[in-house]
């Protein structure tokens, strides 16, 4: 009898030893590339190891899993998404995870500068993204997006956006709306008395001509206070991306006379003001200096080439600088 109870005292240090081996152990082998799994809605805890069993994961006997989830407290608390299996990663983190949601994000990135037809078509390239706006038109957009009768172009934040398996462009676009919404009405209320719009509206299409004109963030403000003072005296804008914007899909990368001379809701060498929207989505920075341009002289600006502009308070300058990069470059 006393036999029997060691063997049986002994049996159970061996399955203890067993599970706690199991349950800090790594699922994968430490030269595993890391996968994913995917858990549904509904899923019951058998299903969760099968589809453990079916990305890889050998170790445990499904009692051990049991038994851990108990420990655990993961056992009925599992949340549904999908979860990275990583080398290192013990059974006992992973049921962590799983318990608290502690699903895989990704990222997107939204680029200062594109317009409504790049970011539609980075969205639509996105792997594991549900693609709800697919063949809708702008308008069905907006209206999708709860925006019905509003343009799209301009309306959504540069920034890089966190997401999750199930998430869809729909879902990143409104937040996208938001955060642009709530960046403008923040610096709206910070604006300078001497701004050259008179709504938020005209802040967003302002700043999306000058995230356009340069790349340089320290020119920003020095481009803003060129645009302000053309508006405040009655010129034309004469700005080459809003031509560009108006001559559309149409365009091949070379800007030509024929450009300039067509009429175009957008074209500000035969318009006078802003364009009718936006030509890009501006970042923060854009719009900060688009409601706080800088002071000065200026009047025109010219490229050198390098990303930079020179800036000239008259037409005489203006025509030297251009004339002078013209030729190559100047001292």
């Amino acid at each position: 009898m006393l036999f029997a109870v060691l063997i049986g005292v002994a049996l159970a240090g061996v399955l203890w030893l067993g599970y706690r081996g199991f349950a800090d152990a790594p699922l994968l082998p430490q030269d595993a590339a890391p996968g994913s799994v995917v858990i549904e809605r509904g899923d019951g805890f058998g299903t969760v190891l099968a589809n453990l069993r079916g990305e890889g994961v050998t170790a445990g006997h499904p009692l051990q899993w049991k038994a851990l989830a108990f420990e655990t407290g993961a056992r009925g608390r599992i949340k549904a998404g999908e979860y990275a299996l990583d080398p290192g990663l013990s059974p006992r983190e992973l049921l962590q995870r799983m318990a608290a949601g502690t699903v895989i994000q990704r990222r997107f990135t939204i680029v200062e500068g594109w317009n409504i037809r790049q970011l539609r078509a980075a969205l639509a390239r996105v792997e594991m993204l549900g693609q709800r706006s697919d063949g809708m038109s702008d308008a069905e957009l907006m209206a999708a997006l709860g925006h019905e009768g509003e343009h799209p172009e301009g309306r959504f934040l540069p920034e890089t956006y966190s997401w999750v398996r199930g998430d869809s462009d729909l879902d990143l676009l409104r937040r996208a709306y938001d955060a642009m919404t709530a960046t403008l009405d923040t610096l709206w209320a910070e604006r300078a008395d001497d701004t050259p719009v008179d709504s938020p509206y005209e802040a967003l299409i302002l700043a999306s001509i000058i995230e356009k004109e340069t790349a340089v963030a320290a020119e920003r403000p020095q481009i803003a206070g060129v645009f302000a003072r053309r508006l405040e005296r009655g010129m034309l804008l004469q700005t080459d991306p809003t031509v560009i914007y108006g001559v559309g899909e149409a365009y091949d990368g070379v800007i030509l006379r024929s450009h300039l001379d067509t009429d175009t809701p957008y074209n500000t060498y035969t318009r006078a003001g802003l364009p009718p929207t936006p030509i890009a989505m501006p970042g923060r920075a854009a719009i900060a200096a688009a409601l706080d341009p800088a002071d000065g002289d200026a009047l025109y600006f010219v490229a050198r080439g390098d990303g930079s502009h020179v800036f000239s308070a008259t037409l005489r300058e203006h025509n030297r600088a251009v004339a002078c990069y013209r030729r190559g470059g100047c001292e």
